[in-house]
């Protein structure tokens, strides 16, 4: 199994994917930079664990990424007040961020 095979990894990607065609012509440069590093954070994160697989490690790198989707959906809703995305755009990407965090906090949970 590699970590491209993991679920949680694959909605990051899709996540990812979506989040950057969105706003790849958006200028407001500084936002876009801040929520391209929170979501690149949340597959970089799943894969980087992964690759290590220790308990330690895993709870610290998932932590990570679960914090990063809680950053997303924070950066969504603003984006979705100044009128950067629409309501549909906003509810999949939002749904989507929910899905990765709780299949993360199930990972959490499973190695306790």
């Amino acid at each position: 199994m590699d970590f491209e095979d993991l679920v949680s990894w694959q909605k990051s990607k899709e996540l990812a994917v979506i989040i950057y065609k969105l706003f790849k012509d958006n200028k407001d440069y500084w936002f876009k930079d801040q929520i391209q590093r929170a979501w690149i954070s949340i597959s970089n994160n799943i894969a980087e664990w992964f690759e290590r697989q220790t308990n330690k490690e895993f709870k610290q790198f998932l932590f990570i990424a679960k914090w990063s989707c809680g950053e997303v959906r924070s950066m969504l809703s603003i984006w979705k007040e100044l009128w950067y995305i629409d309501d549909d755009n906003y509810r999949q990407l939002y749904n989507l961020s929910i899905d990765i965090s709780k299949l993360l906090t199930w990972f959490i949970k499973k190695i306790n």
